[in-house]
């Protein structure tokens, strides 16, 4: 085989493999889209039935019993489980209903099958149930197709998993915040953890813009507004605890980060490639060391991150505007875009960082973040412990 034969089977390959990814993304699609109208469907039944007071209590649980006891080796119907798609159903049905401008309930229940909106007898509750003769499993593709919203797309809710549903519905209570959360999922491939991670730090409510200077500064008005994309205003890291604040070192701060770095990716997002801390640039042969150096695969650029532990100060700004541009000259690539410095410090004013990052000419800005150690005391018992979490990320490969 020469090597111009070589390079096209390569290439086949290549083309081949696309193929072979592509088709088995579009195949979990349309699996998830079941599983998804099966658990509607179901949630749908057991509302209708236990909502009223037909069932009596511990009559979900004894319908789990009975599916494990029917379908031997079945998982995700135990009691929890039949209880998470009963809230499935009830937190998108009206909603999907009401946009649809139907009626009533019994209006949308029309069409949907004669037994499908009866309660079961005490004696069908003790026999083996065939749900497929009982539920309409297309009902969620029909209610879905009657909602509009902006920025709101079916293939996208399709596409969340409802391991991923179940975490957006039982923590975010907002319509928006639900679609925001599963816009990133589907869009993002967050796991389940990453997903809990970013609810916990309330992502949706805390995505506010950080003060910057980046439409001023990066004449590409696409990349400027990639870049204002990019950042938050507040960043939440629940792996860190440090209890000394009254003479903070913002070495232990930075040791912490560097220590728990995937931590701290899946907070600052992860489009970030970590390339180093105490990164070393050299001017006028003397050394100068950037606390933390990042790569943004979207924006292309550098990004260099000071860590700050006390309060935002102007003065700050004039050595990571130094930064930038040993970077700029010394570091970044012909084909790369400008650096960008970001300040991540405990507090901040946005009227003085606006007012402080005006007049520079490099693309900087300020944000600030919240530890462990300043969530509720119920929130913090509930998360798990930094080596656990250090150990399931490595499990994951992430």
């Amino acid at each position: 085989m020469n090597e111009n034969n070589g390079n096209g089977f390569y290439s086949a390959a290549s083309i081949i493999k696309d193929a072979i990814v592509r088709s088995r993304y579009q195949a979990a699609k349309l699996v998830n889209r079941e599983l998804l109208g099966l658990y509607y469907a179901v949630g749908r039944y057991v509302s209708l039935n236990s909502r009223g007071g037909a069932w009596g209590k511990g009559v979900i649980r004894r319908l789990s019993d009975i599916l494990q006891r029917e379908l031997p080796g079945l998982r995700g119907f135990s009691e929890a489980s039949l209880k998470k798609m009963r809230l499935f159903y009830e937190a998108w049905q009206p909603l999907f209903v009401d946009n649809a401008n139907r009626q009533s309930l019994t209006d949308d229940l029309e069409g949907c099958g004669q037994n499908e909106n009866r309660r079961l007898t005490a004696d069908e509750i003790q026999a083996p149930i065939n749900i497929e003769n009982i539920l309409d499993l297309s009902l969620l593709t029909r209610h879905i197709s009657g909602f509009a919203a902006a920025s709101f797309s079916a293939d996208e809710f399709f596409s969340v998993g409802f391991s991923h549903h179940s975490e957006i519905l039982v923590n975010e209570k907002t319509l928006d915040g639900r679609l925001f959360y599963i816009s990133r999922c589907a869009a993002e491939f967050w796991p389940v953890d990453t997903l809990k991670s970013y609810l916990r730090g309330d992502l949706y409510a805390r995505r506010g813009i950080m003060p910057s200077n980046f439409m001023r500064t990066i004449s590409d008005s696409v990349q400027a507004g990639r870049a204002i994309r990019a950042f938050r205003d507040e960043y939440f890291l629940d792996f860190i605890n440090i209890e000394d604040e009254i003479d903070p070192d913002e070495r232990v701060f930075e040791r912490t980060i560097v220590a728990n770095i995937k931590q701290f990716i899946l907070s600052f997002g992860n489009k970030f490639c970590f390339i180093g801390n105490q990164y070393r640039v050299v001017v006028d042969e003397r050394e100068y060391f950037i606390d933390l150096l990042f790569f943004n695969r979207e924006l292309r650029c550098l990004v260099a991150v000071e860590l700050k532990r006390g309060e935002f100060k102007p003065s700050q700004l004039g050595q990571l505007f130094f930064y930038l541009s040993a970077l700029d000259e010394y570091v970044r690539q012909p084909d790369e875009a400008p650096s960008i410095g970001i300040i991540l410090c405990k507090e901040a004013s946005r009227n003085t960082v606006e007012f402080a990052v005006r007049d520079y000419t490099k693309p900087m800005g300020v944000a600030t973040y919240r530890t462990r150690g300043e969530m509720p005391e119920n929130w913090q018992k509930s998360l798990p412990d930094v080596e656990d979490m250090k150990n399931l990320l490595d499990s994951c490969g992430v």
